[in-house]
C-alpha cells in the first residue's frame, strides 16, 4: 500500500509542512482572489505576518453565505482556464457553483486515489459506482478520476435501480461498491427476493458516501450493523467529504476515523465562539484547501460537527483522523429542552423492525420553538406500533417526537425528489 511520506511524519513535521503551504496559498489569494484580497484589505491583514497555523485565528472565517453572495469573486483564474463546473447539493440553501481547472481535476483524482488506497484498494479492483457522475455532482466524478489514477476498472451504473445494479454485478464481477450505505440494504432486499446469493457474489468491499455507519466510539451504528449482519463478507469503509473542501477523509482497515491528507487540506475544529478546540473535543470542521487553483477556500466553515483524533494509526499514517460526523451545526434541534442532531433520530428509526422508510420533518411551532414530525412508511399504522416507536425515542433521547404514518411509496417520493442527487432524510421547514 502506498502511503504519502507526509502522512508518516510526526505531527510537528506535518505542521511545519502545512505552514509553508499556507504561506504559498495566502500569497496566491492576495494576488488572484478578489474576495480574499478585499477581505485582507478590509481587516488590515498583512499576509506576510501569517506564519503559523495558530496565526489563522487572525483571518476571518469564510461561510456558505459568503459563497452564495460573492461566488464569482472567489474564482482565481480566467474563464478560459475553467474546464468543469460543479455545484453543491444545496442542502441548507441555494447551491454554490464551483469552477475547476485542469489542475483541480488532477488534484481531485489524486485525492480519491489516496482514499481508495486507504481502503486497501489496488489496480486489481473493479469498482461499481452507485452514485451519479452527472448532475454537476463532484463525488461521482472524483471516484471515477481516482479509479483511473489507480489504474483500476469502474462500472458507472449510477444511483438507484437495484435490478440494474445486480445485472452489472453479475456481468462485470466488481469487487468494490461505491454507494450511499442505506442503498446497500435495498440491494440486499432485491437479492433475497429474487433468489440472488449476494454473499457469494464477487463484491467484497463497500466505500460509503453520505450517511455515517459508525458511532463516535467507532463502533458500527444501527445502519452499519444492519449491513454487516446481512452481508458479513462485506468490508465497510466510511468516508467524509464535501464539495467545498474538494478532499475526502477515508477510513483504513482499522475503522477508527477518516485519514487526513496534509498536502491537500488544513483542518481546524472550532467551538460555538469560533475558538480552536483541542483533539478529542467535538467542534465545527473548518477547512483551508491546499493546491486548489480555481476556487481555493480559506477557513471555510463546513457546518459539520466532528472530532480530531491524533494518535498514530496502526496502518502507518500519523496524520490526524476525523471521527464520525455528529451532525450539522445548522441542523441542530432544540426539542423540549433537549439538544438533538438528526443522525441520533436516524439511528433509532433504523433499529425498529417494521419501519420501511422515513423522513424527519422539523418546523417552528406556534410558540416559536422547534417541533419534530417523523413521517414513517410502514404497513402497520396502529396506535400500538406508534407507542413502540415513541418508547424507543423516550428510552434513548428522553423525548418522543410526533409520528405520522404514510405509505412506503409516498415516503420514497419525499426521499427522492426530482432534482436531488442524494436521498433526503431531513426536511427542515424552520423559519
Amino acid at each position: 500500500m502506498l502511503i504519502p511520506e507526509i502522512e508518516t511524519r510526526s505531527l510537528e513535521e506535518i505542521k511545519l509542512y502545512q505552514e509553508k503551504e499556507l504561506k504559498k496559498l495566502l500569497e496566491y489569494l492576495q494576488n488572484n482572489s478578489k474576495f480574499y484580497a478585499s477581505s485582507f484589505k478590509r481587516h488590515k491583514i498583512e499576509v506576510s505576518a501569517i506564519n503559523t497555523l495558530e496565526d489563522l485565528r487572525y483571518i476571518p472565517l469564510t461561510t456558505k453565505e459568503d459563497l452564495q453572495l460573492h461566488g464569482p469573486d472567489f474564482v482565481c483564474v480566467d474563464k478560459n482556464q475553467i474546464v468543469d463546473y460543479i455545484t453543491t447539493s444545496g442542502t441548507l440553501g441555494e447551491p454554490v457553483i464551483f469552477a475547476l481547472t485542469d489542475n483541480d481535476l488532477n488534484r481531485l483524482a489524486y485525492n480519491e486515489y489516496l482514499g481508495f488506497m486507504c481502503a486497501g484498494c489496488t489496480s486489481h479492483d473493479v469498482f461499481q459506482l452507485m452514485t451519479t457522475i452527472d448532475r454537476r455532482f463532484m463525488a461521482g466524478l472524483a471516484y471515477f478520476l481516482g479509479s483511473r489514477m489507480l489504474k483500476s476498472a469502474m462500472v458507472r451504473v449510477g444511483n438507484g435501480i437495484p435490478e440494474l445494479q445486480w445485472d452489472s454485478i453479475q456481468r462485470f464481477s466488481p469487487t468494490t461498491l461505491v454507494a450511499v450505505p442505506s442503498f446497500i440494504l435495498n440491494i440486499i432486499d432485491y437479492a433475497e427476493k429474487n433468489g440472488i446469493d449476494h454473499r457469494a457474489s464477487s463484491v467484497r468491499k463497500a466505500v460509503f458516501i453520505g450517511d455515517s455507519i459508525r458511532n463516535t466510539d467507532f463502533s458500527l451504528n444501527t445502519l452499519g450493523k444492519k449491513i454487516s449482519e446481512r452481508w458479513p463478507e462485506l468490508q465497510l469503509y466510511s468516508t467524509y467529504a464535501s464539495t467545498e473542501m474538494a478532499t475526502s477523509f477515508t477510513e483504513c482497515e482499522h475503522g477508527i476515523g477518516g485519514h487526513h491528507h496534509p498536502d491537500l487540506i488544513i483542518v481546524e475544529f472550532l467551538d460555538e465562539h469560533d475558538k480552536p478546540l483541542p483533539p478529542g473535543v467535538p467542534g465545527e470542521v473548518t477547512v483551508t484547501t491546499l493546491g486548489v487553483e480555481g476556487m481555493p477556500l480559506l477557513r471555510f466553515k463546513t457546518g459539520d460537527i466532528s472530532t480530531a483524533h491524533v494518535e498514530p494509526c496502526r496502518c502507518g499514517r500519523n496524520s490526524i483522523r476525523l471521527g464520525p460526523v455528529i451532525g450539522r451545526k445548522k441542523q441542530m434541534i432544540k426539542y423540549k429542552g433537549t439538544t438533538l442532531y438528526p443522525p441520533a433520530l436516524y439511528d433509532i428509526l433504523e433499529n425498529i423492525d417494521g419501519i420501511r422508510n422515513y423522513v424527519v420533518e422539523v418546523y417552528t411551532n406556534q410558540i416559536g420553538t422547534d417541533e419534530i414530525l417523523i413521517r414513517i412508511g410502514a404497513t402497520d399504522h396502529s396506535e400500538a406500533f406508534e407507542k413502540v416507536i415513541k418508547d424507543h425515542f423516550r428510552a434513548k433521547l428522553r423525548v418522543a417526537p410526533s409520528i405520522s404514518f404514510e405509505t412506503v411509496d409516498y415516503i420514497s417520493s419525499l426521499q427522492h425528489p426530482p432534482m436531488s442527487r442524494k436521498p433526503v432524510k431531513l426536511i427542515d421547514r424552520r423559519s
